[in-house]
Parts: structure tokens; C-alpha cells; sequence
């Protein structure tokens, strides 16, 4: 195997110094624009490379930022929100060719694998998702020194700069529409209760019931997965008195829901109204297009990383508040059933 061209290579190959070597691939003042032009030139020849970890060394940074994700791999692979929101990201700081640090792991990993971060400089600064009830990631973050952003509410970061986008607007117009279509036994499928955001869409879900006067229907555990959703909508269908409505806590759930429906011989909307949240791409391929909630997890990405950005800075930023989610209605709800 060919070695590897290093920096004395470069150095070689143009007639000049390390140090220069160094001052001219990292752009810094005081290297004539001729050299600078050598150097370069030598480098593309001998087709050498930065290494991140000399890159780190060099410029005090690693060129990256970290997402942390504490999920089963497969439910990471098909819940669409983080392909959108990755997508963001990358748009923003792969622009300046950085990139972004994915790392799968389970709750109980989590600290050592932002341990590992901090100590041998693998990112500038985190994105922390998925914040869970009690989550000790603000707090370690700052015991790191590793800055970070918090996607999701300012309470929930311990002073950490937040990006927040408010989706119970979203849930509350989706039960109110609902509503007005004569729905009076509306149930949820719901997200993990330990994830803060899923346990603010169901307190959306109770609070507007409650609002209009009308009784809590039931509640089926969904996990934003399809297994979970189909399981939650086979169990709600097959009640003694079944739901004429559904609110799941994400499409994925929402249109396994669907299938379980048309399995069942439930026809969706005439005796069954189906509403999911995250309103991604498939929703309106689904038979029939999915009501759902409009989030923008691409701009809440760009936001994240942006705010980041900020952070490394200047050492703090301003939280930051998108527009919130707007519920969407399609072709999935309708009146509710006579008699």
C-alpha cells in the first residue's frame, strides 16, 4: 500500500518549511501569495489530505459537531424525522466542509460516549435530541466544558441555548377539527412517555378534550414506531366501543395504523379518522393522504446547527423559537360515523 503524503512531503516539494507548510494550508497571514500558491500546488500534486486530528491540533478545532442518539438502531433507520433533521444540519455546516457525528448507543452508554467526545476533542460542540424527563445530559455537558445546543424546550436545558418548535398548536387543531366533525371519542397513540416531546403532545391531546367538553378517550402505548402503532390500532379497533378517531404521536405509527385499519375492514375516513405528526414525504402517498402535522425537522436542523455555531462563538447564544407546528388536514379524517 502507498504511504500516505505527509506535511514534510509538501514542505519537500515546494522549497519551503514546515511551518510554512502549516501557515499556508491553514490560510494564515503571512505567507506570500506566491508561496502560498507552491504550497498548495504541492500539496494537490502529491494528492495529501488534512487528518482530523492534526487539523484539531492546528486550528483548536475538530471540524465537527456530535448527535447523540440513545435509540434502537432500527427505529432510528425508519423514523423519518432524523434524515430531515440530519439533512439540516449538514446543510449548514457542510458548507464549510465539517461534518456531523452520528452515534447510536442506549441511555446507560450515553456518558461515556460523550466522555470520549470531550476528552480526545472529537467535536467542537453537541446537539442534544430526545430530551428525556430528569435528563442528566444538560448538566454533563457542562461538567464536560462541551458546548451544546438543546433541541426542544429552554426549560428542559439547564441554561443551555435552546431551539425550540412548539407542536402542541398542531395537536390542539387537530383535535379541535376533529371535533367539529362530530368526533366525540377521539384516542392517542402515543409516543415514549420518558421523551419530554412525546409527553407534551399527549398533555396537548387531554388539554383540548378537556377544553371541548369532551370525555379522554383511550391511550395506547405507540413508541413512534410502526410495530407499536399497528399494535396500539389493532388493540383500539377490536374495543367494545372502538374510537371513531385516532391522534398518533408520529406518522410512521399513524400509517402502520392505517394498514391495521384496512386489514380490519375499517375504512378510513367514513368510520375511522386517522391523524399523524411530522407530515413527512409519504404522507401523501398514503392510501389515504395522511392528516398530519407540518414540523419542518430540515429548518429545525439548520436552526440547531446555526445556534451551535453561535455558542462556539461567543460562549452563549439566545434561545431560539420557530414557528410552530401547523396541523395539515387530508383526505385520512372526515365526519364521524352516524349512530
Amino acid at each position: 500500500m502507498a504511504r500516505k503524503p505527509t506535511i514534510a512531503d509538501v514542505a519537500q516539494r515546494a522549497g519551503v518549511s514546515r511551518a510554512t507548510v502549516s501557515f499556508a494550508l491553514n490560510d494564515r497571514p503571512g505567507i506570500a501569495e506566491e508561496t502560498k500558491a507552491r504550497v498548495l500546488a504541492a500539496a494537490a500534486e502529491l494528492g495529501w489530505t488534512p487528518s482530523r486530528a492534526g487539523r484539531a491540533l492546528s486550528l483548536g478545532k475538530a471540524g465537527a459537531f456530535g448527535l447523540v442518539l440513545a435509540r434502537d438502531p432500527e427505529q432510528i433507520g425508519t423514523d423519518l424525522f432524523f434524515p430531515a433533521f440530519i439533512a439540516g444540519v449538514e446543510t449548514v455546516i457542510g458548507q464549510r466542509g465539517d461534518g456531523l457525528m452520528v452515534h447510536v448507543t442506549t441511555s446507560g452508554q450515553e456518558r461515556g460516549v460523550y466522555e470520549r467526545m470531550a476528552a480526545e476533542r472529537q467535536v467542537d460542540g453537541v446537539l442534544l435530541t430526545d430530551l428525556r424527563r430528569d435528563d442528566p445530559r444538560p448538566s454533563l455537558m457542562k461538567e464536560l466544558g462541551l458546548p451544546a445546543v438543546v433541541v426542544g424546550r429552554p426549560e428542559w436545558g439547564d441554561g443551555l441555548t435552546a431551539v425550540c418548535l412548539d407542536d402542541e398548536p398542531a395537536y390542539a387543531a387537530a383535535v379541535r377539527r376533529l371535533a367539529e366533525l362530530g368526533h366525540r371519542t377521539i384516542a392517542h397513540v402515543e409516543g415514549p412517555q420518558e421523551l419530554r416531546h412525546a409527553q407534551r403532545r399527549r398533555l396537548a391531546w387531554e388539554g383540548t378534550l378537556h377544553d371541548l367538553g369532551l370525555p379522554e378517550g383511550p391511550v395506547r402505548p405507540g413508541g413512534f414506531s410502526a410495530e407499536g402503532g399497528a399494535r396500539a390500532t389493532r388493540e383500539l379497533l377490536t374495543l367494545a366501543e372502538p374510537p371513531t378517531a385516532i391522534v398518533y404521536g408520529n406518522d410512521l405509527a399513524a400509517m402502520a395504523g392505517l394498514s391495521v385499519a384496512q386489514e380490519l375492514g375499517v375504512r378510513v375516513p367514513d368510520q375511522l379518522s386517522v391523524v399523524g405528526y411530522d407530515d413527512t414525504p409519504l404522507t401523501r402517498y398514503s392510501y389515504p393522504p395522511l392528516a398530519s402535522a407540518r414540523a419542518d425537522a430540515r429548518g429545525w436542523g439548520e436552526a440547531a446547527a446555526r445556534a451551535l455555531d453561535a455558542v462556539l462563538a461567543v460562549g452563549e447564544a439566545a434561545h431560539v423559537t420557530l414557528p410552530p407546528a401547523q396541523f395539515v388536514p387530508r383526505a385520512s379524517i372526515g365526519p364521524a360515523p352516524r349512530g
